[in-house]
């Protein structure tokens, strides 16, 4: 996925970006600024939720396991939570851990959502990344739902 892409649905944002990730380590690093990126979409109006991988849950112990991380995944998490501080308690915005097992790892951007399928054994930055768009009578898209309200 090219980072201009990334890049222009982070800042082109107008109603929520949600990310559900165990680390979302790649985002942050191709990134490095996208902490300043969330703060400027927060101050205009976006609602913004992530949600990283509880590092204590069974989910994420697994998913270390399968990609033969050696129990460095938490570690991971809570690397990449660091990204993020400024966020913590900024009006709009919703930082949160999940016990999720997660298939895929999702953003989504308005009407956009970039779906990132996790394959065994695989890091998620391996492993292609689709990008889907809501289209009057399309079906993919909704097949991604927003956050499950469950998480929060």
């Amino acid at each position: 996925m090219p980072r201009e892409l990334w890049l222009r649905l982070l800042s082109e944002a107008q109603e929520r970006i949600d990310v559900l990730v165990y680390s979302g380590t790649f985002f942050a690093q191709t990134q490095p600024r996208v902490a300043r990126m969330l703060a400027d979409r927060l101050s205009v109006g976006v609602q913004v939720r992530l949600c990283f991988g509880d590092p204590a849950s069974d989910a994420v112990s697994v998913r270390d396991r399968e990609e033969q991380l050696g129990g460095t995944l938490g570690a991971k998490i809570r690397a990449a939570l660091t990204y993020y501080r400024e966020l913590a308690g900024v009006d709009g915005c919703e930082i949160r851990l999940h016990p999720t097992t997660l298939y895929n790892s999702l953003f989504w951007y308005d009407d956009e959502v970039l779906v990132n399928p996790h394959a065994y054994g695989e890091a998620a930055s391996a492993n292609p990344t689709f990008h889907f768009r809501r289209l009057d009578g399309g079906g993919l898209f909704e097949h991604y739902p927003p956050l499950d309200p469950s998480l929060w």
